[in-house]
């Protein structure tokens, strides 16, 4: 599958990154306004985007005041080592390559070992053999590679993800047999979303939070750690227009107006699952089920077999007859070919086994961790208390009956969880327990900030310009639009207008030296006017 290319295409100033390079990545917003020379809004803009692009995320000090933090080497996000992008392009390669050996080779060969062997069989018959048949292309093969490439409804470009999700396909659009045969070779294909189609996720959750968030509401929703929360904060505020304030109790908080705003009146949004409910699958092998991996096994079992026997048997045998060097066409294209094809094909997934391994220890530690999270939450939103070790292990043991969970990985991961949140621990006769203040302070300085700005209250004005007008339109929205600006500007300045009633005369000299003594008088002290009264007419 081809990934789909940003779709950000954000080039930094020059002098904003060498300014950042000399300042270590972290920096104020004084500091790069007066490092660059640029307006300070034009600054803030500029580092929130960066934001975006770079690694990086933002910092609050005692005093308040924002720092952006960035790696000194200002890394991009989806930057990865070279070695690793070397290693994925080999593999890609070599998947590409295999399968369309595999397209060849199992069809190909296993109708050419079919052939082979009713030739030989008829051959000690009468000469009518199996209906007459004397090899070449007929309606069994026919039929064999309508099976091997069936799947009538299914859509060729599709993904096949394993039986599991096969089988809720109608009859009519289940996935042909050769996307079985490469998911027994390489895995089950599996979906790869875009970095755009991940934040669908995050948007309805600062929409369902009035546009307002922590970094640990981010948590509770993504399982990432608190640094990688922290640093996709910094990236969610540069993509979306973000505004990260400091609370009163000296939280940060990213306040998103934009996305409160709709053409259908108040935002209403339903927040997504947690990240508790929102667990991670064991990778399986192949992803198929026991008969298709048989099917596919006795398959390639055959070629492997047949080869051996065909090809590389022919070759043995007239060695030891004597009778000559063997035939290459059948040592080669049918013995050596089709067993070293086979040997892969049984060898490619043994050796993915052992990685599989890997990853599922991996995709248990995240789950446990998940688990982990709903626990604590759940203990320090509403009134903060206490969770024991062997509560937590209780806990997740219970909602992951079908794997081995031990207590040491559920003790390492709460202890990390403790870490990162700086909780409060404390011992007692059945061993630790820990409590989570941190996160319900975010919780109220978020909630607090949300009564304050009101986002979710905010409305669209009337339309001022559409496209779609036609000129007797445009100039009908104009002359409104004037209108009401007219309305409002004779509210607003109208307390700016003394009343007409009286009149008087001033000099300019006078007004001058009302100026002088007010310069003259001591801070803090008006001097009193002592001008005649108005005279008037």
């Amino acid at each position: 599958m081809t990934d789909i290319a940003p779709a950000t295409t954000f080039e930094p100033d020059p002098s904003l990154t060498a300014a950042l390079r000399r300042l270590r990545g972290r920096a104020t917003l004084g500091d790069v306004v007066s490092a660059t020379g640029m307006p300070e809004h034009e600054a803030e803009t500029a580092l929130k985007s960066l934001l975006e692009t770079f690694r990086g995320h933002l910092e609050v000090s005692d005093s308040g005041d924002l720092l952006y933090q960035f790696d000194p080497k200002l890394i991009a996000r989806d930057r990865e080592p070279f070695g690793v992008r070397l290693r994925r392009a080999a593999w890609s390669a070599f998947k590409t390559a295999f399968k369309v050996w595999t397209a060849v080779m199992l069809v190909v060969y296993f109708v050419v070992f079919v052939v082979l062997i009713i030739a030989a069989m008829a051959a000690n018959r009468d000469d009518r053999g199996f209906g007459g048949r004397r090899g070449g292309f007929g309606l069994g093969d026919f039929l064999l590679l309508h099976w091997l490439l069936g799947g009538r409804g299914w859509d060729r470009g599709s993904l096949y993800y394993g039986h599991r999700h096969a089988r809720r396909l109608p009859k009519e659009a289940q996935p042909p047999f050769y996307k079985k045969v490469f998911a027994f070779i390489f895995g089950p294909e599996e979906p790869r979303p875009t970095q755009v189609q991940k934040d669908r996720g995050v948007l309805r959750l600062i929409r369902a939070r009035k546009g307002v968030l922590t970094t640990a509401e981010l948590v509770e929703h993504t399982a990432l750690t608190l640094d990688d929360a922290c640093e996709e904060m910094g990236r969610l505020t540069g993509a979306y227009g973000g505004d990260p304030r400091v609370s009163e109790g000296g939280e940060v908080v990213y306040a998103f107006p934009g996305l409160m705003k709709s053409a259908h009146g108040k935002v209403r949004a339903t927040e997504p699952n947690p990240a508790w409910m929102r667990l991670e699958y064991p990778r399986k092998l192949t992803g198929n089920s026991g008969g298709a991996n048989l099917g596919i096994g006795a398959m390639n079992g055959f070629n492997l077999v047949a080869g051996s026997v065909i090809g590389l048997g022919a070759g043995v045998e007239t060695a030891v007859v004597g009778a000559g060097a063997a035939d290459p066409l059948i040592f080669f294209g049918l013995g050596v070919v089709p067993v070293a094809y086979s040997g892969l094909f049984f060898a490619i997934p043994v050796l993915r086994s052992l990685g599989l391994r890997h990853e599922n220890r991996a995709r248990l530690r995240r789950n446990v961790r998940r688990l982990l999270l709903g626990l604590v939450y759940g203990r320090a939103v509403g009134a903060v208390r206490w969770v024991s070790v062997a509560e937590a292990i209780r806990h997740v043991q219970a909602r992951l009956k079908d794997q081995q969970v031990g207590g040491k990985l559920v003790t390492d991961e709460l202890g990390r969880l403790a870490a990162e949140f700086d909780a409060d621990v404390e011992a007692d006769d059945s061993g630790f327990r820990y409590r989570f203040p941190v996160i319900r302070e975010s919780f109220v300085e978020a909630e607090l900030v949300r009564r304050n700005l009101r986002l979710e209250d905010q409305k669209l004005g009337p339309i001022v310009y559409a496209t779609s007008d036609t000129a007797v339109e445009a100039s009908r929205r104009d002359m409104d639009a004037f209108d009401r600006e007219l309305a409002r500007a004779e509210v607003n300045l109208s307390r700016y207008l003394p009343s007409p009633d009286g009149v008087g005369y001033e000099e300019d000299f006078e007004v001058v030296m009302d100026e002088r003594r007010v310069k003259r008088s001591p801070v803090g002290r008006r001097p009193s006017r002592q001008r005649p009264p108005l005279r008037r007419r």
